[in-house]
């Protein structure tokens, strides 16, 4: 006869078996109490936690006739032995992932109105709910939302974020959470004396930490093990069978970074794969110790679980790294180990980690100055009557030159000039200031906007408007044009269109055109 598996032996039977999860148990138990039983429970979260066995304990104790309701489940009425032998009839358990269809929810949502056979209620108890097609999941809703009175739905998922919100409202939720070190370390110590185990207590905490917060895969973990139980379990025979590394290598990897010598970095982690360490869990414990160090760094030792040896140790490591290199190490490891899939070269994404964590935090790049070049310049629409005179006193608006980038050209500037004015055209700011543009020159980086109103260059150098019109050649010309705005004096622009000096010194008509995007039409001469 085949022995029964340890984490199904030992299955909670009652809600103070259950670790962890008190937020919930104390919440449950309450209702159960006072009565206050609801039709529909989500139990979320991640794998191991306890959803299904929670939902058992349920399904007993909504079913269970001991007269002291204090003591429900008691595993010792008949429907309590029955849910605990698994032929109790009113305990209906549906895996969600064999029965996607809605002809199965059809069918479950028939046989729903009959009463229960033996118990009070009749619980269905849906495991990986999220599984269900979105068919299968219209079909539950009505059901949902208006069973019978003699019914109870508990949902489970490991993914909440795929069941539809119009189920989640229909529904009591739970939120399981992963379950902390020292209570899983706990209940293996638990198990361990019961069944007459010896092993060390480190082998218990590295047990617990492979299963990552689930008590169910931590006592699969330890089962696998536990090959005869009268041989004593040492933390180095738990290193080998679950494929840790010592942790000796990952001291002298995380020494390899402070030094930032790569070469002995990969001897370590290739000395740790070939000793029969697997890389993904070794790139875990190479995070978890970096994390140690932070904690310590942040004067957070008490968070650390270590032995005083071990402490010392990362004590002194904590000391000689700086704040940067150590996070940039545990990002860098943490990516590894999320990029692990079982490829041809397993242990290469730790290399790579290891090579970016012992580069320099910082690296200066030299960059190369451009030579000087002479100033091209484009002549105004209008040729002026006579060369034009620039007014080259800066005022405080206009921004200091940035770095050097990319060096603009007239040809690009003349060949795409129709299609800057159409883009400035579309805003009703820029608008106003286009027919004010006498010219344009480049320098440089630079793309200067030449026009002959005072008034207007002011307004074009405040840095909103200064910022819309970089803006506008940033999508016409590329990114890292600047802009600069230059005032001609009034002989230079003698011969160019511009508003009389009554007008343009009129503060209302000047903002109706500035910020309204309003449009003046000076008469000619000849109209006056």
């Amino acid at each position: 006869m085949a022995t029964q598996a340890l984490y199904l032996k030992w299955r909670p039977l009652i809600f103070d078996d259950m670790i962890g999860q008190e937020h919930v148990i104390r919440t449950l138990l309450g209702a159960i109490r006072q009565g206050r039983i609801r039709h529909a429970y989500l139990f979320s979260g991640p794998r191991g936690t306890g959803k299904t066995t929670t939902a058992r304990l349920l399904a007993k104790a909504v079913n269970c006739v001991h007269p002291d309701i204090t003591r429900h489940p008691c595993n010792e009425c008949a429907y309590c032995v029955a849910v605990n032998e698994g032929r109790f009839l009113d305990v209906i358990e549906i895996d969600a992932a064999s029965h996607t269809g809605v002809d199965d929810v059809r069918e479950l949502r028939d046989k729903i109105a009959y009463a229960p056979s033996e118990g009070r209620y009749k619980v269905y108890i849906i495991d990986e709910v999220h599984r269900f097609s979105g068919s299968a999941f219209d079909a539950l809703l009505k059901t949902l939302e208006e069973p019978p009175s003699h019914a109870i739905f508990i949902l489970a998922t490991t993914e909440i974020d795929k069941v539809p919100a119009t189920i989640k409202s229909r529904c009591l939720p739970f939120e399981f959470r992963r379950v902390p070190l020292r209570e899983i370390v706990g209940r293996l110590r638990q198990i361990c004396d019961d069944e007459g185990i010896s092993i060390d207590d480190r082998a218990l905490e590295l047990i617990a930490r492979q299963g990552t917060g689930s008590v169910r895969d931590s006592i699969s973990l330890l089962d696998q093990i536990v090959a005869d139980p009268t041989e004593h379990i040492s933390f180095e025979l738990a290193q080998a069978i679950l494929g840790a590394a010592s942790s000796q290598y990952v001291i002298e990897l995380v020494k390899a970074i402070i030094s930032n010598d790569a070469a002995y970095g990969l001897d370590m982690i290739n000395g740790a794969v070939d000793n029969g360490a697997d890389p993904r869990y070794f790139g875990r414990q190479v995070i978890e110790y970096m994390r140690s160090l932070l904690l310590i760094q942040m004067g957070s030792p008490n968070l650390v679980a270590a032995s005083d040896e071990m402490l010392q140790a990362m004590s002194e490591q904590a000391q000689m790294i700086g704040r940067g290199a150590l996070l940039k190490s545990i990002r860098a490891f943490n990516a590894a180990v999320a990029d692990l899939r079982g490829g041809w070269q397993p242990q290469l994404p730790l290399e790579l980690a290891l090579v970016e964590s012992t580069r320099p935090v910082v690296e200066e790049e030299v960059i190369a100055e451009p030579a000087p070049r002479r100033p091209e310049s484009r002549p105004p629409s209008r040729p002026p009557s006579k060369p034009p005179t620039v007014e080259t006193t800066w005022t405080d608006h206009v921004p200091e030159k940035r770095k050097t980038g990319p060096l603009v050209s007239i040809a690009m500037i003349e060949a795409k000039w129709p299609s800057f004015l159409e883009v400035a055209h579309r805003n009703p700011r820029l608008k106003a200031f286009i027919e004010w543009w006498r010219g344009y020159r480049v320098e440089e980086t630079f793309l200067i906007l030449q026009t002959d109103n005072k008034m207007l260059r002011q307004k074009m150098e405040q840095a909103e408007n200064l910022q819309l019109i970089e803006k506008a050649a940033h999508q016409v010309f590329g990114e890292g044009i600047q802009v600069r705005i230059e005032l001609l004096d009034d002989d230079a622009g003698a011969g160019n269109k511009r508003l009389p000096q009554d007008y343009a010194n009129d503060e209302l008509l000047m903002y109706g055109v500035n910020e309204l995007g309003g449009e003046l039409s000076v008469p000619d001469e000849e109209d006056q």
